[in-house]
């Protein structure tokens, strides 16, 4: 199920444009204006409403948008099967269940579906893609960076400052003259 497809917006749509695309949509195909209707016709428009409330919240969360975006691009594709609680993709149902909102305060619950087996290593670049992208990663990532430039720059201002207290000497010298006063102070007990 392509989620850009189901709202009719651009893969580049803005948060706006799509929170506009639901909303529009979503008075169109919503439980409550099709109560009245018959049940064929209520059951696919609230079947309908679900797919635009899952697009909706996949594609408005920015994190969820970049993992689906990114699975999309690996042409594998999350499948669900509302009516039996099991998943396509290659396996029965994870057993999972998962809950759909949307601002209007409707959802409903169903059960994920289990992923393809034998993805190898497209799955594991994808994981390390995902990790590596991760806010918590960045800003541990900045952190570490931040301590290491630190630590180069006090041992730099460290050696800077020894040269200029002390011209003629290197740093080595003066603890190879330390350790022979040492030796001699320990040889006149």
């Amino acid at each position: 199920m392509d989620h850009y497809k189901i709202l009719g917006v651009d893969k580049n749509a803005s948060k706006e444009e799509i929170k506009q695309a639901f909303r529009k949509l979503a008075m169109e195909f919503h439980p409550d204006k099709h109560s009245q209707s018959s049940d064929r016709l209520r059951d696919s428009a609230t079947h309908k409403f679900k797919q635009l409330s899952e697009a909706y919240e996949t594609l408005i969360d920015d994190r969820k948008r970049g993992d689906y975006n990114l699975t999309r691009n690996s042409h594998r594709s999350k499948r669900y099967d509302y009516r039996h609680g099991g998943g396509g993709g290659g396996g029965g149902g994870s057993g999972r269940a998962y809950t759909y909102s949307n601002p209007y305060g409707y959802g409903y619950t169903g059960s994920a579906g289990r992923r393809r087996s034998g993805d190898g290593i497209l799955t594991k670049i994808e994981i390390g893609l995902r990790y590596l992208t991760t806010r918590s990663f960045l800003l541990n990532a900045t952190f570490v960076g931040v301590l290491l430039g630190g630590m180069y720059t006090i041992d730099a201002s460290g050696k800077a400052l020894w040269k200029m207290h002390n011209p003629g000497k290197s740093f080595e010298d003066a603890m190879e003259s330390v350790e022979k006063a040492k030796d001699r102070k320990d040889n006149s007990i």
